[in-house]
């Protein structure tokens, strides 16, 4: 994803950041502290500082030639109030169209002119702006994003054309079902709160929208104690403590009150939508808790085994190896700082729907109704386990998660953390998760 203002959030991204999301799990409000700064932890992987206005930084120095720098907001497309749905995802385009001394073209040449990249992403409940760049511009990399966090001017005539670029985006996801299934699923299963509006907003809400809007926005939820920084290069703590300090040290907006409230529950539905397609995209989901659950590791065990990215996950086997049904199956789960969901999408033949809802619905069954054999049970952690292994190997990635590790937890939890965490759930564990999503607790969306 580059260039600025290109990210969409969690809604496009699910079937390919399985394994990304693990590190968004909870949620632990921002706290201020009335001493210059905080180093809460330090080790030989990782570093976490808190600022005297609250805001937070998570550094790992690592080897190599690349930094990546970033700053994760806790505000999201929840925070909108309903007269402004896609707000937040529309800052995010727009927070690169122009600072008090950059023009737009200045914004998107800082980093690109010596080789980086910069980049955000909008989703239910953060926004993410982040660069990369070659080690050594890391004073570069802070004070632009810096910038942009504390004076975007969004200027009315790039707002204009911004406007029509996240029309386009939306009217990009309407036309991929197999996308659009999960934003109209959840806006079912969320009914009543704000959680159930698309990220990207409506064409008609994005048209509606205007620079005053956006600076708003800023100034109510960019505040110091929302913002974790985060570093991973071959620059020392130390001294991107003293950058982070120098750049955002400053920063002093006063913190909103959140009106995040937990959404109502919803009746169990069965719906079925057409929309003259050839191919019918399904999910079956249900509600559940949030990140800050316990159950949580039995519910990414089951989640893997169910629909995980292998050839071998059980979902997979049944559906299309054995009986050719399906082209594409997984399962994924997506959690909030109070509520979650755990979504199974599948896309088959309309005739086929039924048939694949019975097989899964079968298999969901069997795991709730008795716990795994001892054996088994140990060769699925040890696949998830080697699985996470594999997936921390991405460097941007292990370094957005000190941030979102930061902002959920309030420390880091890092890939040893989870790891053993997986390996003290017992088998009875994951069939109590199991019978949450039963059929009787599952709700089911077709798109045909």
């Amino acid at each position: 994803m580059s260039g600025c203002g290109n990210g969409r959030g969690e809604s496009g991204m699910r079937k390919r950041c399985k394994f990304k999301e693990i590190l968004l799990i909870l949620h632990t409000n921002a706290r201020k502290t009335q001493t210059r700064y905080k180093i809460s932890r330090m080790n030989n992987q990782y570093s976490t500082y808190t600022l005297g206005n609250g805001l937070r930084l998570a550094c790992r120095q690592t080897s190599g030639f690349v930094s990546y720098i970033g700053a994760l907001v806790n505000v999201g497309s929840r925070d909108e109030s309903a007269q402004s749905h896609g707000l937040a995802h529309f800052v995010e385009h727009t927070i690169f169209k122009g600072t008090e001394k950059r023009r737009s073209w200045q914004v998107s040449n800082r980093m690109e002119s010596i080789g980086g990249e910069l980049n955000a992403y909008t989703s239910k409940e953060e926004t993410m702006i982040y660069t990369n760049a070659p080690s050594g511009y890391e004073e570069r990399a802070v004070e632009l994003i810096a910038d942009l966090v504390s004076n975007s001017v969004f200027p009315e005539e790039e707002i204009e054309k911004e406007r029509d670029v996240v029309v386009e985006e939306i009217n990009s996801y309407l036309d991929s079902p197999s996308d659009s299934v999960y934003d109209e699923f959840e806006e079912l299963a969320y009914a009543g709160s704000g959680l159930s509006h698309n990220i990207l907003g409506s064409a008609e809400s994005v048209r509606s929208l205007r620079g005053e809007d956006c600076r708003r926005f800023v100034r109510e939820f960019y505040t110091p104690s929302e913002i974790v920084v985060y570093c991973c290069g071959p620059a020392s703590p130390e001294k991107m403590y003293r950058l982070v300090e120098k750049y955002f040290g400053g920063m002093d907006r006063p913190d909103a009150p959140r009106r995040r409230a937990l959404p109502p529950a919803v009746e169990p539905f069965c719906l079925h939508r057409d929309r003259g397609n050839h191919q019918a995209n399904t999910i079956v989901g249900a509600r559940l808790f949030g990140r800050r659950d316990s159950r949580r590791y039995a519910l990414f065990l089951l989640n893997n085994y169910l629909g995980g990215p292998c050839m071998n996950s059980r979902l997979n086997r049944e559906l299309r190896e054995k009986r050719g049904l399906v082209y594409t199956v997984d399962s994924s789960v997506g959690l909030l700082s109070d509520t979650g969901l755990m979504l199974i999408y599948f896309g088959c033949d309309p005739q086929a729907v039924e048939k694949c809802r019975k097989i899964i619905f079968a298999e969901l069954d069997k795991l709730a109704q008795s716990p795994m054999s001892a054996s088994t049970f140990e060769k699925i952690k040890r696949q998830y386990c080697g699985q996470l292994l594999v997936s921390s190997d991405h460097i941007e990635s292990r370094a957005m998660s000190l941030a979102k590790s930061m902002a959920y937890y309030g420390e880091i939890h890092d890939i040893s953390t989870i790891t053993r965490h997986i390996s003290e759930v017992t088998a009875e564990e994951m069939m109590e998760v199991a019978r949450l999503v039963t059929p009787g607790n599952c709700c089911s969306l077709t798109l045909t």
